[in-house]
């Protein structure tokens, strides 16, 4: 019997959030340290799992499957491509980087680790599931664990509405996107929710072109789509640090992806046929959302808007339909997901230290916080999609699909990249360079030894993709190859 790897790594957070649960609360070392195994351990089986896929044979792999409720067609159905592996290994990798960042909590470690713990189920399960049912238990999985870290931890005057909001906001597109899955399993006359037999049932076109926008916004909310992109900035600046990271490195991600996987591949000709509007709505992502942070005051904001603007890209990628284009968002999919994550650590150590994230009231700190400059200059030059930085090699491929598909849509979104410069260099100087503030002098030091680790693996990260895309692109072109396969793109 094969060895369920998949399985393994998908619920080795779930059975560690439930084992800090029974743990006695004032446990707080074993609690953290237990949190940080569990991750590591996922992290460990999911590089396997990346360097195992075999990218000659392609398609699915490392597939498992059980019947749950056979008399309605529903199963646990796992398995992952080479569009999934690069996310599963993105999901892990966070992870880690969220529980070594969120080491100085002490106000309920018990409670914060754990449902740290079950948002990376999660995220997991959803890429890895090929079961219809399967992949909106593994997305709805993550609502209530979303809306009590950012409620009981988040920033004190936000969280209470940054939590609601953005529950709100991700509960009814996830609605919206079961009516059009439930749909799909009429309509298909097959009694199943397996999205590889959902794949070749034949869906009309008059369906498909009806379902298709129900499906795909639903989905595409949690992406950050215009105009349902409102309660990332403020989901993202209520959250504690470590959720921050996992809302805008990973579970925007996962909308984008669920995106793809149910809307795009199971409903292709609707997606030709909604193209120009995704495209539209995809462009005012990228150009709104880099203006929007170009005039934030607020550190973590500019964060926020910047992650609507890159997702605008990954929506770019999708709408082209194309093989550059859909390589291109899968690599900005995993690029910006550790730029994000890097970004709102950065953030994190920042505020954690000086008390505010008002850039007024900073200045100087590369002296203080020279690995935190440092790592936000990397994430900055990756945003910025500068030769050399994962974003460069992601980034490009986009604009290639774009102006092979509309290349008007090419020519406005590149604006963007420039206002990304424009926003990255104002607040790297405005916090990181100039006069300290005197209120700062005393007050600010360097982060610790495992806030250095996050910076160190994250930035190698975003070095090695952009000068070693090869070890990436290919495992991606083989899931690119497949969805081309469903929507007859070139």
């Amino acid at each position: 019997m094969q060895f369920p790897l998949l399985s393994v790594i998908i619920f080795i957070p779930l059975v560690a959030g439930v084992a800090l649960l029974l743990m006695p609360h004032d446990r707080k070392a074993l609690i953290k340290v237990t949190a940080l195994c569990a991750s590591c351990l996922t992290l460990l089986l999911t590089v396997i799992l990346y360097v195992s896929y075999n990218t000659q044979a392609g398609g699915y792999q490392f597939i498992e499957r059980i019947d749950w409720l056979p008399s309605l067609g529903i199963s646990y159905f796992v398995g992952v491509d080479g569009f999934s592996v690069p996310m599963v290994l993105l999901g892990s990798l966070v992870l880690v980087c969220g529980v070594l960042v969120s080491w100085g909590v002490e106000d309920r470690p018990r409670e914060f680790f754990s449902f740290m713990m079950f948002l990376g189920t999660s995220v997991l399960g959803v890429f890895s599931s090929l079961d219809l049912f399967l992949l909106f238990f593994f997305y709805e999985l993550a609502v209530f664990p979303k809306y009590l870290m950012i409620a009981m931890w988040g920033y004190p005057k936000t969280r209470d509405y940054g939590a609601m909001k953005l529950t709100l906001y991700l509960f009814i597109g996830s609605v919206i996107s079961l009516v059009g899955a439930l749909a799909m399993y009429f309509a298909s006359g097959q009694n199943t929710f397996d999205m590889l037999a959902l794949e070749k049932a034949g869906f009309s076109l008059e369906f498909q072109r009806l379902w298709f926008p129900v499906v795909f916004v639903g989905f595409a909310v949690l992406a950050g789509m215009f105009p349902f992109h409102s309660w990332a900035p403020d989901g993202h600046v209520a959250a504690p640090t470590a959720i921050s990271m996992l809302l805008a490195g990973v579970e925007m991600k996962v909308g984008a992806f669920a995106a793809l996987r149910v809307a795009i591949m199971l409903l292709p000709e609707g997606a030709k046929a909604w193209a120009p509007l995704i495209f539209g709505l995809a462009t005012i992502n990228v150009v709104y959302g880099a203006l929007i942070a170009m005039i934030q005051t607020d550190f973590k904001y500019v964060i926020g808007f910047s992650s609507v603007s890159h997702m605008g890209l990954v929506l770019i990628g999708f709408a082209t339909l194309n093989r550059e284009g859909l390589l291109g968002a899968g690599l900005q999919m995993f690029s910006h997901g550790v730029m994000t994550a890097m970004f709102f650590a950065v953030v994190g150590m920042v505020y954690d230290r000086a008390h505010t994230r008002d850039i007024a009231q900073l200045g100087g700190l590369f002296r203080k916080m020279p690995w935190a400059g440092v790592g936000f200059i990397i994430g900055g030059l990756v945003s910025m999609g500068m030769p050399g930085f994962s974003g460069f090699i992601a980034e490009f491929p986009i604009f290639m699909g774009a102006w092979k598909a509309a290349p008007v849509v090419a020519i406005i979104a590149i604006v963007g990249i420039v206002i990304t410069a424009g926003y990255i260099l104002l607040v790297v100087r405005r916090v990181f360079f100039g006069a300290i503030p005197p209120a700062l002098e005393k007050q600010v030091g360097d982060v610790t030894i495992k806030d250095k680790v996050v910076i160190a693996v994250l930035g190698v990260i975003m070095i090695a993709l952009g000068w070693l895309p090869a070890l990436m692109v290919p495992i991606l072109k083989t899931g690119v190859d497949h969805i081309l396969r469903l929507v007859g793109g070139a």
